[in-house]
């Protein structure tokens, strides 16, 4: 399982809050905290970042709150992760603090796991990762348990 950051979270918590309600309700980083219990000071600062690149629409005042900008199938997952967090997701061997690097066999599999993830969570658009209904059923790949490995299934689980 990949691991997603706090952040990410609560900025796909907001989007789905957002995506539920009617196009021109405004919302704001008090409510969000109230229902869903997270920290005000980052809700609001992922709630801006969302503002910053589009995703959402401030109105500034007493009454005032976001919407969301467009159609989040415009959004995919991956460009949503980049704005929150401030980097590529991509993981580069080379780069990273490693004190095996001179001596790892995988740095070529890892480096095609981090390509397939990359395409994957590009194709991802927002609205289909928030989706109430399957629409990911069309994309879906076929899930294979790890029980149904010819390998893994002779060794006790």
């Amino acid at each position: 399982m990949i691991k997603i950051n706090r952040k990410v979270e609560y900025a796909l918590m907001v989007l789905k809050l957002m995506k539920d309600k009617d196009a021109n309700e405004l919302t704001t980083a008090r409510e969000v905290c109230d229902k869903f219990e997270t920290p005000f000071d980052t809700t609001a600062k992922v709630m801006q970042l969302m503002n910053t690149a589009g995703i959402l629409h401030s109105q500034k005042g007493v009454k005032g709150g976001y919407t969301l900008s467009g159609d989040l199938s415009q959004v995919s997952y991956m460009a949503l992760v980049e704005i929150i967090e401030g980097k590529s997701f991509m993981m580069d061997c080379h780069e990273g603090p490693c004190e095996l690097i001179h001596q790892c066999n995988i740095g070529q599999p890892i480096k095609r796991l981090n390509d397939y993830l990359i395409n994957i969570f590009n194709a991802l658009s927002l609205n289909e990762l928030l989706a109430e209904d399957n629409l990911l059923a069309l994309k879906k790949l076929p899930e294979k348990k790890v029980e149904d490995c010819p390998i893994v299934s002779k060794v006790n689980i």
